[in-house]
């Protein structure tokens, strides 16, 4: 019993560590892209704090084109 249990906690560990690997690019790309087009330092600190939520606007932006 102990066995299938290990067996599962491992699976979704190995699941979890994929979706933060998405994340972590996700997060790097978005800064990237925010601090590149931002015309003063402060405006570019601003970008990096949206490129830390850019999941909060690609979910709102699927849900607008979807009409939901």
């Amino acid at each position: 019993m102990e066995k299938k249990d290990n067996e599962k906690s491992c699976r979704s560990t190995n699941q979890n560590a994929s979706a933060g690997a998405v994340y972590g690019l996700g997060l790097i790309g978005a800064a990237i892209y925010y601090i590149s087009t931002a015309c003063t330092f402060w405006v570019g600190v601003l970008g990096f704090l949206k490129a830390i939520v850019w999941p909060v606007f690609l979910v709102y932006e699927a849900l607008k084109a979807l009409g939901a």
